[in-house]
């Protein structure tokens, strides 16, 4: 086969084509965790993924996989790549092969993000009035997606999770987070004392999201930097973490355990949000 420019595709006629070998099986593998290399799928997440891309803020497209019929309709999305990002396209069914399901989305992109463990001068980048959530735990892939929707759609500053949660980059929380991971700062590591330390040193006002919490988050008036701390699912936050800092909690039907940390995250955030002046009232 010909290599042509990056604005013209290059044709897959082989599922085993070693050119597109980071897209094969991903159903069953992914790329997180490898040298920062992770599989974006669909339109929506290709949009997020060219703005991060352009921004030149450590997120970028190493190359393209597209269902044929799919590149006419994303030219002008496929513009925003530099032309060093080559655009492959195949048919469906070499498409489905080279996945190892039927991929009707026909929209596959392999990113590579700039791996920075120093969280520190990133605590210190942030603005003297901010919102962070924090993660501890977080082990479920939709739930990861979800929450960092909500701290994009409310506004916060940056999203910090502890080493054991799971990697926001893998496909489907990026999917489900309708690529918000791209753009929505974050650093995953060190363990939630060692997060929350840090937050405390900057001057954070933290508060622990439990159905045993305090207060309710709606009575919240909440000062100029704060940062939301949100459990695992099902155990939720551990003890030492709910008896060092405030708790706050949504009110709730008492027969139900708790809310899924999607949907509590979502509430909270919002109650923060707008209690600190974020959110922009339409017209």
């Amino acid at each position: 086969m010909i290599t042509t420019s990056s604005r013209e595709p290059i044709r897959v006629t082989d599922p085993d084509d070693p050119r597109i070998a980071e897209f094969c099986s991903i159903r069953e593998r992914d790329l997180t965790g490898r040298h920062g290399q992770f599989i974006a799928e669909g339109t929506v997440v290709l949009r997020m993924l060219s703005a991060a891309h352009a921004a030149g803020q450590g997120i970028s497209a190493v190359k393209l996989l597209l269902l044929e019929n799919r590149m006419a309709g994303l030219t002008q999305l496929l513009d925003a790549f530099s032309s060093d990002v080559p655009v492959y396209v195949a048919s469906q069914a070499v498409l489905d092969r080279i996945a190892g399901f039927h991929l009707h989305r026909g929209v596959l992109a392999l990113g590579q993000r700039r791996i920075v463990t120093d969280l520190l001068p990133h605590i210190s980048a942030l603005p003297a009035s901010s919102l962070v959530l924090v993660g501890c735990g977080i082990s479920n892939h939709d739930n990861m997606g979800a929450i960092f929707r909500n701290a994009a759609g409310f506004n916060a500053d940056a999203v910090l999770l502890d080493e054991t949660s799971c990697d926001p980059l893998y496909r489907k929380a990026l999917r489900v987070s309708v690529g918000s991971v791209l753009t929505m700062p974050y650093r995953r590591e060190g363990s939630a004392e060692e997060l929350l330390g840090a937050l405390g040193d900057a001057r954070f006002e933290i508060w622990a999201l439990s159905p045993a919490g305090h207060v309710e988050i709606g009575d919240i008036r909440p000062g100029r930097r704060v940062a939301l701390v949100v459990g695992t699912e099902g155990d939720g936050l551990p003890s030492a973490i709910l008896q060092s800092f405030k708790s706050a909690r949504i009110a709730q039907n008492p027969q139900l355990d708790s809310l899924n940390v999607g949907t509590a995250s979502g509430i909270a955030l919002y109650h923060l949000a707008r209690s600190m002046g974020r959110l922009t009232e339409p017209t």
